[in-house]
């Protein structure tokens, strides 16, 4: 029999109740996204008939489930999405969006509305941190640390010292 599960691996976030505003707000952030399927709750279910359990999504091409699981557990810092941009314009695109009702920390990290934590990436940076130049590391990493939201112009000019 053929599975119609097309990721081996899918991130299942646990949302309390508002996992389907979740997935509606994150596929209008990034491109090549979309709802693409939502079971919702029946009469006589541990909510009212018509309200979402799980809202499968798409963010860029990638799948995830949204799951109104309730208030028992919240989302930590222990897990994270990086998102890697091409250029500042990227940076500030899902910086602005991602934050937008949330809250902002040093280093490219970030809260989104529903307690979600992001890391909002020049996609230049692994590439520095695999140079194996430990003053360049060095020098990109002390940069960084003096910035919440990352501006790539000032880490480059970190990195050619």
């Amino acid at each position: 029999m053929a599975s119609i599960v097309s990721n081996r691996i899918t991130p299942c976030l646990w949302f309390d109740g508002n996992g389907e505003d979740a997935a509606r707000f994150y596929t209008a952030v990034f491109p090549n996204s979309g709802i693409t399927s939502i079971m919702r709750w029946g009469e006589g279910g541990h909510a009212p008939a018509g309200t979402a359990l799980t809202v499968e999504f798409k963010l860029d091409g990638m799948e995830f489930l949204a799951l109104n699981g309730g208030p028992q557990f919240k989302f930590t810092e222990a897990v994270s999405f990086q998102v890697f941009c091409e250029d500042q314009r990227e940076v500030d695109h899902y910086w602005d969006r991602l934050s937008e009702g949330g809250e902002t920390n040093v280093c490219s990290w970030l809260k989104d509305k529903f307690g979600l934590s992001w890391q909002i990436v020049p996609a230049m940076m692994p590439e520095i941190f695999r140079s194996g130049d430990q003053k360049k590391i060095d020098r990109v990493m002390q940069a960084m640390m003096q910035m919440t939201k990352l501006d790539i112009a000032t880490l480059e000019k970190a990195a050619k010292g």
